[in-house]
């Protein structure tokens, strides 16, 4: 089942980024689908990226090799899926296998996000999460949902969703 906080904010998402673990796929994955109606981009992965480009044969893919060779590769695809989910005023969804790494925060700097803390799918969501970029997380085990995370502007939606915010940013005129 998927909460009504996640399923109002997808459906009314013109655009909608999923990544996530390339080896696990939850079974919760293919309950958002039928709450998506934007665009929908996604990387070039196996796991969670095939499984929604399965779902959205018609989705934006974002190949790792337009971007260079080797791991960089890797994270300037993943900058550029949050980055054009950001530009499209959507929503950034994860579906990480493990637990966030300790040392990873939210920044709306790319480089600061993909540090080397050696999980693309955690620092793609710091990368959003910063950016203020709406954000959906689905993470069953109660263990992946350190209170840490709670400074991040994430909040229970129950059933191992979790949904964030973007916080209200004071603009300066100088």
């Amino acid at each position: 089942m998927v909460p009504s906080a996640v399923s109002s904010l997808l459906s009314s998402a013109p655009a909608v980024a999923f990544s996530g673990s390339r080896s696990v796929v939850p079974g919760a994955a293919s309950l958002v689908v039928p709450f998506v109606s934007g665009r929908v981009l996604v990387g070039c992965a196996r796991g969670v990226d095939a499984a929604f480009r399965g779902f959205f044969p018609s989705a934006s893919v974002f190949s790792a090799s337009s971007f260079g060779s080797g791991r960089g590769s890797f994270a300037a695809r993943s900058v550029a899926v949050v980055r054009s989910v950001f530009a499209a005023g959507g929503v950034f969804v994860s579906f990480p296998s493990g637990v966030c790494p300790s040392s990873l925060s939210p920044s709306p700097v790319s480089s600061r996000a993909f540090s080397g803390s050696g999980s693309g799918s955690w620092a793609s969501l710091a990368f959003a999460v910063g950016l203020g970029v709406p954000c959906v997380l689905f993470s069953p085990a109660s263990a992946c949902f350190p209170c840490f995370l709670l400074s991040w502007g994430f909040v229970p939606a129950g059933g191992g969703w979790f949904v964030s915010s973007p916080r209200a940013v004071q603009l300066s005129l100088f």
